[in-house]
């Protein structure tokens, strides 16, 4: 029995790939081109299963646009700067870039049998200083273009690594490295102005019409738009020179239900108080621990501090609030100061009830309507409500109705005016760390912030850096700190702020269109590639990162390096699930759990063991993870199976937007199907080729079945249902080991079935493909053999089989002309002698046809 042999095969034809050069993309305007992209990976050392998936997608895409004659360019590069590097350097008194660069080489050399047809001569790192140099000439030019701003904002500061962090890098109100107990503390920074294109952004989203419909609501409720009304509240008595407390709310329609007034504790009126309050003062500074994030602060427990302040209601001067700090509202969202209404509002709720403040309702439901009692109502705004008090007077009425009529009477009675905001703040891109693009800025005592010449590009790392200290080994470098400036020539000194890890992927896609170029991109070749056709990556990434980059693509029109045509970067975006795998854990002598890898346990029967022989308990079948022990190395795969066989698992076992789960008996599975395909190959006589099938109705009908699989995988392929594809294939396979006719119409059915079947699966398995076109005769490279295309005059049928169902249950089934009349149809069906021996000579109670589908007798 022949076998095919992973091991010898696929290193063969990844060096008659490598030899041709054919994934090297070229500028060709004759042709078509097809710019795919998944996201590139961070260089952790080790690449998993949810890689394999990832890039396999592409990979699958790429090569079918290949093969359909696009020019396709599928290029591949690392997200190598950030802090999990430095981390590393300090562990292991190793140097960051040492670290990044021998991850990297290990990742490529760990992805290169997977057989990706990428085109590695685009190649980079972001830690490249090329690469980074690039993206600080962008920098110097947004400058220059308005898109960039210096200013004093809060932040989240981890005090053990003296640095800002993201709110995604703070887990339960700690540094996610350090575990330090993290901040909010006023710095100078430096921002991208996104939010000058707030409304943009968001009007844009809905022309992407390939982008998941979830990713879309994402972004857009992240941007968040809103409208609502800003006015004041005035002091009963001036406080440090102020006079009043202005509030935007986005439900001004429940102003008859407001409890107090609530400031932020980094509000001017906040600070001025603390200066004279030591209780303010621990209490701002105890609520500026909690991080910047709605979330953190939605999570915190609610807490206050009464000034003793009063502010008079706008619409009755005798009705006075007291005005409380609160820990929950944030200064940068609106004016950093609100008016609570809890009946209507759980978060105001559960703060009133805490401190025994009036809950006072403006509205209930519209039927059985119940004052609130332990939870707010929040109807949709779309709902209609009964109004017990509304100042408008309305009765029941909507609350988008309720807040037009509200902003109307404000405007007109002149203490509010309608206003629009947007969630979106800027982009705060400063971090007090090492292992990131310096930002090309000189602080000058004379000049003021000057930046860098271009010709000195780029401001590059320097290596003679010390991480035994905490905080930022860029302040402690007084030689690459210390410059000239720019503009006077006097000694001045460099930005030790580096880049936020985000900036390096915000443009990347734009750089592999031209990555040896002297500026940040060629704009002939950004014109040709541009845009990303089709981008892949995971759903953790449906905002900031899409989000930024969008902004940068934006900004890179700006300045000229992209064309108009690239405002918007992703024409189609496609976000993957996980591979999954079951843990198993047994429980050490404190009781605690002990995970073990999947090779660690022996099954036997329902019965799963260690070696030894101590039970296991199976676990949940969650994402892969090094913590939890539950993971398939690749490389263990590809050693025991073959790359085709990895290959083939992902794609065939569930929608690729779903979640897949790793399974041994799953992998083996895979490499049995594709060793019963080579067989078919390897073993099946193919002297007949050409031959026409018309003369046999077994070749006549596997032809037919080959065309319509051509049809249904490009489908499956180009909807991104690549498991639908798989199984048409699996159906295609089972079809030509059934044909077993040995004339030469059968002998010239099955090689064309074969050959298709070679130039379909080669997307997927491509070593394999490979390996069968050359058996079957076919000329030079598969990847380099067009697609097949139906031929729909065998797709056209002529007949139509239908099943015939006696009082419910199958008993024959009857071939008619696909435009057969029922009185035809039931004729033929009451002839066919199974229906005959069940009617026994009588006549049927009812004859039910389904035309195209069904007859069904009943007796």
């Amino acid at each position: 029995m022949s076998r095919y042999n992973a091991r010898t095969v696929e290193p063969k034809w990844q060096q008659a790939w490598e030899a041709a050069e054919s994934f090297a993309a070229r500028h060709d305007p004759t042709r078509p081109k097809y710019y795919v992209l998944e996201m590139f990976p961070y260089p952790s050392g080790r690449i998993h299963m949810g890689h394999v998936r990832n890039y396999t997608m592409g990979d699958v895409v790429a090569r079918t646009k290949r093969a359909q004659g696009f020019n396709v360019l599928h290029p591949m590069g690392w997200d190598a700067f950030g802090m999990p590097a430095e981390n590393a350097a300090m562990e292991r008194g190793a140097h960051p870039g040492d670290w990044t660069y021998q991850n990297i080489a290990d990742m490529r050399e760990q992805m290169k049998p997977l057989g990706f047809s990428l085109d590695w001569t685009r190649e980079f790192a972001t830690c490249d200083p090329d690469y980074y140099g690039q993206q600080q000439a962008l920098f110097i030019d947004m400058m220059e273009a308005g898109l960039i701003t210096r200013k004093s904002a809060m932040v989240n500061w981890d005090p053990v690594d003296m640095t800002v962090l993201a709110n995604e890098q703070v887990i339960d109100g700690k540094g996610w490295r350090s575990g330090a107990v993290v901040e909010r503390r006023e710095l100078t920074q430096w921002f991208f102005k996104i939010s000058d294109m707030a409304d943009e952004l968001l009007g844009a989203l809905d022309g992407l019409k390939d982008w998941p419909e979830k990713v879309r609501l994402m972004q857009a409720n992240w941007i968040g738009k809103s409208r609502g009304l800003q006015f004041s509240f005035d002091l009963t008595a001036p406080a440090h020179g102020m006079d009043k407390v202005e509030v935007y709310t986005t439900r001004p329609d429940t102003l008859m239900g407001a409890s107090f007034v609530g400031i932020s504790p980094d509000h001017p009126l906040a600070k001025a108080l603390e200066a004279e309050n030591a209780d303010l003062k621990a209490f701002n500074d105890e609520c500026r621990k909690t991080g910047t994030s709605e979330e953190a602060l939605e999570k915190a427990e609610k807490r206050g501090f009464d000034t003793g302040l009063k502010a008079r209601h706008p619409l009755n001067p005798d009705w006075e609030l007291p005005v409380w700090v609160a820990n929950f509202i944030l200064m940068d969202y609106g004016t950093g100061a609100i008016f609570a209404c809890p009946a209507h509002d759980q978060r105001d709720l559960d703060f009133a009830r805490k401190y025994d403040l009036p809950v006072i309702d403006t509205f209930i439901a519209a039927e059985n309507g119940a004052p609130v009692t332990d939870e707010a109502f929040v109807p949709p705004k779309s709902e209609a409500v009964k109004w017990i008090d509304h100042f408008a007077g309305l009765d029941v009425a909507t609350g988008d109705e309720a807040i037009d009529r509200t902003i109307d009477f404000a405007e007109k009675a002149g203490w509010g005016e309608g206003v629009t905001k947007f969630r979106l703040r800027d982009w705060g891109l400063s971090r007090q760390r090492y292992w990131g693009a310096p930002i090309p800025m000189v602080h000058c005592d004379d000049c003021g912030l000057v930046p860098e010449k271009k010709e000195n590009l780029p401001v590059e790392l320097p290596r003679d850096v010390d991480f035994s200290t905490p905080g930022n080994p860029l302040d402690r470098h007084p030689t690459w700190r210390d410059t000239p400036c720019p503009s006077c020539g006097k000694p001045a000194k460099r930005e030790t702020d580096t880049m936020d890890t985000f900036v390096d992927s915000s443009w990347y896609f734009a750089r592999f269109t031209s990555p040896r170029a002297d500026t940040p991109t060629d704009l002939d070749e950004a014109s040709y590639w541009m845009n990303v056709d089709q981008y892949i990556g995971g759903v953790e990434h449906a905002i900031l990162h899409l989000l930024y980059s969008r902004f940068f693509a934006r900004a890179m029109v700006k300045t000229g390096h992209l064309p108009a045509s690239a405002s918007e970067p992703f024409n189609a975006l496609f976000t993957q699930g996980m591979v999954t795998h079951e843990t198993y854990e047994t429980r050490n002598d404190a009781g605690r759990p002990v995970y073990h890898t999947p090779d660690e346990v022996v099954r036997d029967g329902d019965a799963v063991r260690l070696a030894d022989g101590t039970p296991v308990t199976v676990g949940p079948i969650i994402k892969m993870s090094k913590s939890k022990k539950n993971v398939v190395d690749p490389m263990d795969i590809i050693d025991q199976y073959g790359a085709d066989t990895a290959r083939w698992f992902v794609m065939s076992d569930s929608p690729p937007e779903r979640d897949v789960e790793w399974t041994a008996a799953g992998a083996e599975a895979a490499w049995k199907h594709l060793q019963r395909v080579w067989r078919l190959v390897a073993e099946g006589d193919h002297s007949a080729e050409g031959v026409a099938p018309e003369g046999s109705e077994e070749a006549l009908t596997l032809t037919k079945l080959t065309h319509r699989t051509i049809r249904d995988v490009s489908d499956g392929i180009a909807q991104f249902q690549f498991n639908k594809s798989v199984a048409k294939l699996y159906e295609l396979t089972n079809a030509i080991a059934k044909s077993k006719g040995t004339g030469a119409a059968e002998k010239s059915a099955r090689h064309f079935a074969l050959t298709t079947m070679a130039q379909l699966m080669q997307p997927m398995t491509p070593h394999l493909a490979e390996e069968m076109w050359a058996a079957l005769g076919g000329s030079g490279l598969v990847i380099d053999a067009p697609w097949p295309v139906a031929d729909y005059s065998y797709l056209v049928e002529n007949t139509v089989t239908l099943p015939i169902q006696v009082n419910g249950k199958r008993r024959g089934e009857v071939t008619v002309a696909a435009d057969a009349s029922k009185e035809e149809i039931e004729t033929l069906a009451l002839a066919d002698g199974a229906v005959q021996r069940f009617l026994d000579g009588k006549q049927p109670r009812k004859v039910i046809v389904v035309p195209g589908r069904i007859v069904n007798v009943v007796v």
